[in-house]
């Protein structure tokens, strides 16, 4: 059990076990091959069509992302404006960028300018990145339907009723209290986005099933059941799909048949639940699959058989890494980093600090890395070492700074922090999303960076 001592009491510190290791008898402030391709146009991979961009999550873009002097940002081209946060990341094809908000709407707004082409309504939060593929849009909603949307009328084609959406709970998650009160996890803040690959569409789901379906009609081709929350976004390669589990196993799967290829046990935490679950999505590059872990590290397994090359330990690793060279990317929770490896041996090259949990996934466009954090902030980090080139916040995020950040910019715990009774946790997490929370990862098409925000808008930046 993770003890709390005298010292981070004005911390809270049930707060710091939800992202940091039990360390003996105290808790220390311390919290991070393409394959199978589309049958579509190539400038429609470019558009960066789906979640990280292609079957394969590789993170990097092909288009071009805003330049800038070092020190400074680059400007607002427009903001959307929806009803809710938003916390999906978009989708760009055909000059349409597409993207759910938790008003419940699904929503195609011009490129460009920024207009509204149309939206279209589910009973749910869309928190799922859409798929765009031979002009249908593919989407999971929080009301337990999967949607095929029509790009071009926002009409609905067809749509799949799962057994059910919900977050991952546990007993005294996190060390809160009661010890027996089953809890939701607010931290599981995505639903899983689809993959399309040769005519399937792959997604997860709350009901604990990984899904494939026929990306025409939405009948259903298999399912594949886990032992829980299954809020991971598919990687396929090879006729295989890999996604973990919120039950800490990692998973291959026939992309034809469902049928188990290997699966790989992870670290487990049956005390506190804190140190467990994957939420990340891997990344697939040259045999290897990538992917973060709540057990507080980053893996290298194999793709034909899941041997562990290797793991490095840093806290929770919630956002999807991303492979450029011979170095992987990443970012973590608290303390918050964006990180870059040695792609063989794991060796860690340089962390650079963020302040606030970076979830959203980094972008890799040129030199320079993307990372939107929980403090309303996104930065540009040159990869090659690691320097920031600039940052963007929020405006919701430098209106609220005074009740959730200190002088230096991080979490200021006492003020979001209050208690450790189970029923203060939705407030601390939106006091968090009142900085206009970015945990969206960006998209870059012609110079415009594009990702959304918990203050409710769609930012296009030039």
């Amino acid at each position: 059990m993770i003890e709390f001592v005298e010292e981070l009491r004005v911390r809270r510190c049930f707060t710091l076990s939800m992202f940091t290791p039990p360390v003996s008898s105290f808790v220390r402030f311390g919290f991070l091959a393409l394959g199978a391709l589309l049958a579509m146009p190539s400038s429609a991979l470019l558009a960066q069509n789906m979640f990280r961009g292609d079957p394969a999550h590789s993170g990097a873009a092909s288009g071009t992302a805003p330049t800038s002097a070092p020190t400074s940002a680059p400007k607002t081209k427009w903001a959307f404006k929806t009803g809710a946060p938003v916390i999906a990341s978009p989708s760009l094809a055909d000059g349409l960028l597409f993207i759910g908000s938790d008003d419940k709407n699904f929503y195609a707004i011009d490129a460009a300018n920024g207009a509204e082409k149309w939206r279209f309504a589910t009973s749910g939060p869309v928190r799922s990145t859409a798929a765009v593929v031979g002009g249908i849009a593919y989407f999971g909603s929080y009301d337990g339907a999967f949607y095929a949307v029509d790009v071009a009328t926002g009409q609905q084609r067809w749509k799949f009723e799962t057994e059910g959406e919900r977050k991952f709970t546990a007993p005294g998650l996190h060390g809160l209290k009661p010890k027996r009160q089953l809890i939701a996890d607010l931290w599981d803040c995505y639903l899983s986005s689809p993959t399309v690959v040769e005519g399937r569409v792959f997604f997860g789901s709350g009901d604990g099933h990984i899904y494939a379906l026929d990306a025409e009609s939405g009948a259903l081709l298999w399912k594949h059941k886990t032992g829980d929350v299954v809020h991971a976004s598919p990687a396929v390669a090879d006729g295989t799909v890999y996604i973990g589990s919120w039950d800490a196993n990692f998973y291959a799967l026939d992309a034809a048949t469902g049928a188990v290829k290997w699966k790989l046990q992870t670290g487990t935490d049956p005390e506190n639940h804190n140190a467990e679950g994957i939420q990340s999505s891997a990344t697939i590059a040259d045999g290897m699959v990538y992917f973060g872990n709540r057990d507080f590290h980053l893996y290298a397994v194999t793709a034909a058989a899941g041997e562990v090359k290797w793991k490095t330990k840093y806290t929770w690793v919630n956002a999807t890494p991303t492979v450029r060279g011979d170095r992987v990317f990443g970012s973590t929770s608290i303390p918050a980093y964006f990180f870059a490896l040695d792609r063989t041996t794991g060796t860690e090259l340089y962390k650079t600090e963020v302040k606030f949990p970076a979830f959203a996934s980094p972008t890799i466009v040129g030199d320079l890395a993307y990372v939107g954090t929980f403090g309303g902030k996104l930065f540009a980090i040159e990869i090659a070492t690691g320097a920031i080139r600039w940052e963007f916040q929020t405006e919701a995020s430098k209106a609220n700074v005074h009740h959730a950040m200190t002088e230096t910019g991080e979490i200021n715990f006492p003020a979001i922090f209050t208690s450790d009774f189970f029923e203060q946790l939705p407030y601390a997490f939106d006091a968090m999303l009142r900085l206009g929370a970015i945990l969206s990862s960006p998209v870059a098409h012609d110079g415009v960076l594009y990702f959304g925000s918990a203050d409710g808008n769609v930012y296009a930046l030039e």
